[in-house]
């Protein structure tokens, strides 16, 4: 079992930008794909944006290809969201996920296919 610690929300204005960061701990880094993921009040979970074991691979749901970017720092255990041109309909709880994976260079975009999770960060975008 790895253990994620997420951080970096907080309350932003529209438009505006943050970073969020997850620490990874207890489990070698490469084995895992990671994920971010986010829920807002009275909504499913859902993904927004995954990573490959190496980095070599990320997916994106639609609404924020081109202002999110996920990336990771294997020699800090880290992986990040940077999230920019934020609206207020982003505003929720944003999870990081591992996904423990043997399998190369491949997302995952199922709740079902992480097998840990962090408490979440909350995210609010308002003026």
């Amino acid at each position: 079992q790895v253990q994620l610690v997420e951080s970096g929300g907080g309350l932003v204005q529209p438009g505006g930008s943050l970073r969020l960061s997850c620490v990874a701990s207890g489990r070698p880094f490469n084995y895992y794909a990671w994920g971010w993921f986010r829920q807002a009040p009275g909504m499913q979970r859902e993904v927004v944006a995954t990573i490959s074991r190496r980095g070599m691979l990320t997916d994106y749901t639609d609404s924020v290809k081109g202002r999110f970017t996920i990336s990771r720092a294997s020699a800090l255990n880290t992986v990040y969201l940077q999230m920019n041109s934020l609206k207020p309909e982003e505003t929720a709880v944003y999870y990081c996920a591992a996904a423990e994976t043997y399998s190369g260079e491949r997302t995952y975009d199922q709740e079902y296919q992480y097998t840990d999770w962090g408490q979440g960060t909350q995210v609010t975008v308002s003026s």
